[in-house]
């Protein structure tokens, strides 16, 4: 069950066109998402995906499968280190981040924005976002955009397709999501 919404949700990650995905995945016991993340991960690893999760309530757990490498590039990009540090990070390593963004996912229901650089997001469609308040953007698709409107526009296009043929592979059987995860 969870390889399919791997596939459904993540197929430009683990295309390695995206730095990350993230979705709730709905279980049964807390040690049954436990196990699937840990198995995940021993599968992904050689691959350069992680997967961990962000929050944990009511028998959903919002999972966050990501590329360490890209994220730890993103993390670095011009402008992002100052940025995050008005949201109180200290460091700007994927480790780091990923343990700010739980604490703060602990703390509160609200969604953090910055939570858009830790999914590969243009710094500037996360900053409109903000100061917008979520209203005014040129276009949305994965994320509201507030510029680069057709560069975003094609890169969404980009994401769409990969997630169509990803999806197509693996519902008639002709490839697994390791398969389909690039190294």
């Amino acid at each position: 069950m969870l390889e399919r919404y791997l596939v459904e949700h993540c197929s430009p990650t683990l295309a390695s066109i995206k730095t990350a995905n993230l979705f709730t995945f709905t279980y049964h016991s807390s040690e049954e998402v436990t196990q699937y993340i840990e198995d995940w991960n021993k599968k992904f690893q050689p691959k350069g995906v992680s997967i961990t999760i962000l929050r944990n309530r009511n028998q959903k757990a919002l999972l966050y499968v990501y590329r360490p490498e890209k994220l730890n590039a993103d993390l670095k990009r011009r402008g992002v280190p100052e940025f995050l540090q008005q949201y109180g990070y200290k460091e700007f390593t994927a480790e780091y981040g990923i343990e700010v963004l739980k604490s703060k996912f602990a703390k509160s229901e609200v969604f953090p924005h910055e939570i858009g650089l830790f999914l590969g997001y243009p710094l500037d469609d996360v900053i409109g976002f903000i100061e917008n308040a979520g209203k005014n953007s040129k276009c949305s698709g994965c994320w509201k955009v507030y510029c680069n409107e057709c560069e975003t526009m094609k890169l969404f296009s980009q994401f769409k397709k990969c997630k169509d043929v990803y999806l197509r592979l693996f519902l008639q059987g002709k490839r697994s999501v390791l398969q389909l995860t690039v190294a």
